[in-house]
């Protein structure tokens, strides 16, 4: 498909042509991003704004760019994956005991993360992420409003969130995070003493699990001060929709990182984030921190 995409793009068509218009018309369905679902859209949520093959650009110099692009992508991947783990030998992988994943500063550092907030489902609280003093770090900051909206389906309102943008490798291939060899997520925060919500979000092959979620607390003691704050992977808990599960299991360390307010306290918030990393505590021996069990125990 990737393929297919390309030659497309590198293809170079006439605006009249009857050709260009039958090649769109036949594979148009197939290239898109259609869904097999229903259309529905939720009151006082913004239609989706789907892309028009007819106003596209195809240009032979760019496919051919981009193809050479993807292809030093690839060369460079397969460099790492034959040298080791992340890149790097097999013996240093092994002892390392930290890892910075991302540290804010510039704007390229802000643009592998996206904001929302409950403005998605007819909410009004809002939600800002940019650069701090200095540029030393990355400032979340907005308006927390609980009102709900009116639309007769909406029960509960008022977050704003913030989510790491899924890696993506060669040919716009889905990649995985390998954090295996840590057991503790470690960051470096300012905060105004409100408390917030660390997601690990889950990438499931079926459609009823793309609403689970693993969680944990983080509480901020607002000051002037920087705190340093360590989560072990131990004590993050499976939720679903707002709904922490019966059945818990440990987290899958191969997924996107995020942070939520919702702590249903209308006003302004803030949360300067200097570097999210891993670690390897070695005096953390936990390996998960809650119960598991059948759901029907065998009689």
């Amino acid at each position: 498909m990737a393929l297919t995409v390309m030659l497309l793009n590198g293809a170079s068509f006439h605006g009249g042509c009857f050709r260009h218009k039958v090649l769109l018309s036949l594979l148009g369905p197939l290239l898109s991003n259609s869904k097999l679902y229903s259309s529905y859209r939720r009151p006082g949520a913004e239609p989706e704004k789907k892309p028009s093959l007819q106003n596209a650009d195809f240009s032979f110099k760019k496919g051919i760019d981009h193809l050479k692009t993807q292809l030093s992508l690839l060369k460079k991947e397969t460099r790492d994956y034959l040298l080791g783990p992340g890149g790097h030998p097999l013996s240093q992988h092994l002892l390392e005991q930290t890892k910075v994943l991302w540290q804010f500063r510039s704007q390229e550092d802000l643009n592998k993360w996206v904001i929302s907030s409950d403005v998605e489902i007819g909410g009004k609280s809002e939600v800002y992420l940019k650069l701090g003093r200095n540029n030393q770090a990355a400032l979340l900051y907005g308006t927390l409003n609980t009102e709900v909206p009116r639309d007769g389906e909406t029960k509960y309102s008022g977050y704003c969130s913030m989510r790491s943008r899924p890696a993506v490798g060669s040919f716009n291939r889905k990649k995985y995070y390998d954090w295996s060899n840590f057991n503790s997520l470690y960051l470096r925060v300012r905060g105004d003493g409100r408390p917030w919500m660390v997601n690990i979000y889950t990438d499931p092959y079926f459609s009823h699990l793309k609403d689970d979620l693993y969680s944990y607390f983080m509480f901020t003691r607002g000051g002037p001060y920087w705190e340093e704050i360590k989560i072990p992977f131990s004590k993050f808990f499976l939720s679903s929709q707002g709904r922490v599960q019966d059945n818990q299991h440990p987290v899958w360390l191969d997924k996107t990182l995020g942070f939520t307010i919702g702590d249903k306290v209308d006003g302004p918030f803030q949360l300067e984030i200097d570097f999210i990393g891993l670690l390897n505590d070695r005096a953390h021996r936990e390996e998960f921190a809650y119960e598991t069990y059948d759901k029907n125990t065998p009689v």
